[in-house]
């Protein structure tokens, strides 16, 4: 991807999903597919829209063998994908929904450089792996405090350094893995 963020969630058998990575320009979405020929369990789509590079998927299989700076720039995206996924696993489990919530928003804002994001209450709670009654008490809960302001289908950060407090300790973890990335080569 060039531009854009796309989102790659989970879903289980009786529908519940959450997110279990999230990218930009940094890594190559959907890396995890270059691993062998075994189903993926998880989807990926766009959550912003952007641009990105294309090319058949047996074309770069083949260059992956042929091309050591693309082979190397993908493995190291794999390896940070597969950190990254941990952490949130670890996260999902262990931290409150509000530092979640925190966390989750600065990860997209890191990546979208904005103060104002439009996404609704179910995208959230789809995200989050939080029902949309929990995730409306939690951002209540960060507009409370003065961090955000919270409206239908937009979340106007207000107080970046606050919410980086309020956010559990896995956003740093991630934001040095996602800074981590090399840049990919560019195509020739």
């Amino acid at each position: 991807m060039t531009s854009g963020i796309a989102s790659v969630v989970t879903t289980m058998n009786d529908g519940g999903s959450a997110e279990t990575g999230m990218w930009a320009s940094e890594g190559l979405a959907e890396c995890m597919h270059l691993g062998g020929s075994d189903r993926v369990p998880s989807r990926c789509f766009m959550q912003m829209g952007g641009t990105a590079l294309r090319m058949p998927f047996a074309d770069l299989e083949s260059e992956l063998e042929e091309l050591l700076p693309l082979r190397n720039g993908i493995q190291q995206s794999i390896r940070n994908q597969a950190l990254i996924l941990g952490q949130l696993v670890a996260c999902n489990r262990l931290h409150e929904v509000e530092e979640r919530l925190a966390r989750w928003l600065l990860m997209l804002q890191d990546r979208v450089q904005e103060d104002v994001l439009l996404i609704t209450q179910e995208f959230l709670a789809e995200m989050l792996g939080s029902r949309r009654t929990t995730v409306t008490l939690a951002a209540g809960a960060l507009q409370r405090i003065g961090l955000i302001e919270y409206q239908r289908g937009r979340v106007h950060i207000l107080d970046r350094e606050r919410l980086v407090s309020a956010a559990c300790e896995c956003y740093p973890v991630i934001k040095k893995l996602s800074n981590g990335l090399p840049a990919l080569p560019q195509p020739l």
